[in-house]
Order: structure tokens, then C-alpha cells, then sequence
């Protein structure tokens, strides 16, 4: 009999987030998929990206994937190209490329395309990461446009701060002056500057794409807002079963370090996962669990491949019974924030050991 720990995936959850992005936003939604889907397997949701209007990654084994899975449309690579030859793949296989610096733009023309390839210019507003300063913007623009090998040029940011209720003031400014003068010029340009945490809660960036990630998987972008409250569905479900029961009294100590002391008599359940399987080993005491239906508490350190819970006031729980780690019940924001991290970590820990159902 195989160990019992499962995780579940529904990608018809990612078609409903999907649908969520774009009802609230109004715009084209590029569904992004990279880290393997946020850990999610890309061959295990792809069904549920039908409805988005393309699909952005990072890697281009990646974007070959989902040509070989049979999607048609467009597909944008975040990253853009790391040297000629990237461009020379991204034409075989009919991509958009964000270009972020000049030497990106060397290498198109290095390449020296046969067909027009569609880019993204982005912009630095404030995250300091990658993209044209706003003082470098225009003329990267001008050079782009000169390019006979160039098809369509989408205007793009990415922003630093849209978790944050006036996070996107000066980012915004930024972008809308620069891009102002170009628009003027060409008002047939397309502009895409919203992750998930500006497409649930900043209209004025949705323009005419937007890029949701983490919401699209169930998980909410907001550290005072949760999934359920963003009017999403779980992608992801992590579940294993009680394999142990300890019964202990006052002064025992539970797991390595003996970082949980108990105060009273206490019945101990010992759940079949660890951090060899992604859960997170610095969890503190009192991360919530469900078990047999009832929602209960992490207690002492996650150790490889265990982790134990407070059985003590859950009647009718014993060896065999069914624990939710994270899932439809215990929001996987809440396990993250228990354990000072965000649900995109957990979601992309998930162990290669796990054995994963896709539910349909």
C-alpha cells in the first residue's frame, strides 16, 4: 500500500480564477504558467487554461510544451530572450518576447528574423528588477519600432507595490507619462501592466491585457484579504491520513527540540507528511490542519516525514483518518502566513515524492 499523503489538483478551479480575472478586469488575460504552474504541473491544468487568451512563462522547454499540448494561442515569455538563437526558437514557435534591456534588441537584430515577431517593452517604474528606466523608454521604443522584423510592440510594466491600497500612485504615474507621447503617436499600441493583486484591485492599470498569477491558483495576492473573499477556488489541495496516535500527559514534550511542552493530558496524532514532501518545516505550533472534518492544530516541529497534530478534543479520530495539510478547507494562504512565507512557495515546494490526482 502506498504512503497515504495525496495532493489534488482541479484545474476547473483555474478556469473559474481565470473567468474571475477577466470579469473583474474587462481585458485579455495572459494566464501565467511559469514555475510548472506554480507547481501545479502544467499537463495537470492545461484544460483549465482554455479560456485565457494566452499563456505567459519563462522558459522556452516550457512554451514548447504547451505547442506540443496543442495550444494555438498566443504565448508570451516574461524573461524574454538570453541570446540570438532564443530569438531564432521563439520565432519556430510563434511566441511574443518581452524585451527588458538593449542587448535584447542587439540580439533580435543579430538574429536577423525572416517574419515579424510581436514584443513587449517594459518599463522600470519602481521595482528595480528589469526594464527600460522611463528616461531609456522612448528610445528603445523608436529603436524597436524601426525594425522591419518587428510585428506588434505591447507597452508593459510590472509593479512592485499592488498588494498595497496606494501602491500603484507613483509606479502609475510613471508609466502614463512615458507611454503618453508614444500613444499619441501610435494609439493603436496595446498596454498590460496588472499581476493579480492590481487586476482585483486597481481599474485604472487593466488596460487591455492583464497577467494573473497567483490568483488564478486559488491564492490570494493580499496580506488582509483572503482567496475566498477574492472570490476564488482552491487549485490545490494537500491531504494524508493519521498513521500514529501518542496519548501523553502534562510536561511531555512532542517532536525534535522538544519545542511543544504540553500542559495537561493530551492525545497526539502523527500525520504522514513532512518538509520531504513541502510542508513547511519552520510551521509553528498552531498552524491550522483539518482532521476527520475538524480543524485543529499543527503541534512541535515538522520533522521529514512527519508532522504531528493535536488529537485532543476531536472524538471519533484515530489511525486511518483523513487530514487536510491544505486545500478547499484550510486555505493554503493560511498555512503561509502561519509559517511567515507566501502560498506561491508552498505551492512550488510540493515534493516530486507526492503522488498527484488531477480531479475533474
Amino acid at each position: 500500500m502506498p504512503r497515504p499523503i495525496i495532493a489534488k489538483i482541479y484545474p476547473q478551479a483555474v478556469a473559474h480564477n481565470i473567468t474571475v480575472a477577466q470579469t473583474i478586469s474587462g481585458a485579455k488575460a495572459w494566464a501565467t504558467i511559469k514555475a510548472n504552474a506554480y507547481g501545479h504541473g502544467i499537463e495537470r491544468i492545461f484544460s483549465g487554461l482554455q479560456g485565457a487568451q494566452g499563456l505567459a512563462m519563462l522558459d522556452f522547454d516550457e512554451a514548447r510544451r504547451v505547442r506540443e499540448l496543442g495550444w494555438e494561442k498566443p504565448i508570451l515569455m516574461l524573461e524574454g530572450c538570453f541570446s540570438p538563437d532564443d530569438y531564432r526558437s521563439a520565432q519556430s514557435l510563434d511566441l511574443t518576447v518581452v524585451i527588458h534591456h538593449a542587448a535584447q534588441i542587439d540580439w533580435l537584430i543579430a538574429a536577423n528574423l525572416h517574419k515579424n515577431l510581436n514584443v513587449y517593452l517594459k518599463m522600470n517604474t519602481g521595482m528595480n528588477r528589469v526594464g527600460f528606466m522611463p528616461s531609456e523608454y522612448g528610445a528603445a521604443f523608436e529603436r524597436l519600432n524601426a525594425l522591419a522584423n518587428v510585428g506588434n510592440i505591447t507597452l508593459m510594466t510590472h509593479f512592485a507595490n499592488a498588494d498595497l491600497s496606494d501602491g500603484l500612485t507613483e509606479a502609475m504615474e510613471r508609466f502614463n507619462s512615458v507611454t503618453a507621447p508614444i500613444l499619441i503617436q501610435h494609439p493603436q499600441l496595446e498596454r498590460s501592466c496588472s499581476n493579480s493583486a492590481a487586476v482585483l484591485a486597481h481599474s485604472s492599470a487593466h488596460f487591455d491585457w492583464v497577467r494573473p498569477g497567483i490568483m488564478i491558483y486559488g491564492s490570494s495576492p493580499f496580506a488582509n484579504k483572503s482567496a475566498h473573499e477574492c472570490g476564488l477556488l482552491p487549485a490545490m489541495a494537500l491531504q494524508s491520513e493519521i498513521i500514529g496516535v501518542q496519548h501523553i500527559v502534562a510536561g511531555e514534550a512532542v517532536g525534535y527540540g522538544s519545542r511543544f511542552v504540553a500542559d495537561k493530558p493530551m492525545t497526539i496524532g502523527v500525520v504522514a507528511c513532512g518538509y520531504a514532501d513541502g510542508y513547511p518545516r519552520h510551521a509553528p505550533d498552531g498552524t491550522p490542519v483539518i482532521v476527520g472534518g475538524v480543524r485543529t492544530r499543527l503541534i512541535g516541529r515538522v520533522s521529514m516525514d512527519m508532522l504531528m497534530v493535536d488529537l485532543t478534543d476531536i472524538s471519533g479520530v484515530g489511525i486511518g483518518s483523513t487530514v487536510e495539510l491544505w486545500g478547499k478547507n484550510v486555505p493554503i494562504d493560511d498555512v503561509a502566513q502561519a509559517s511567515g512565507t507566501i502560498g506561491y512557495e508552498l505551492m512550488c515546494a510540493l515534493a516530486q515524492r507526492v503522488p498527484v490526482v488531477v480531479e475533474t
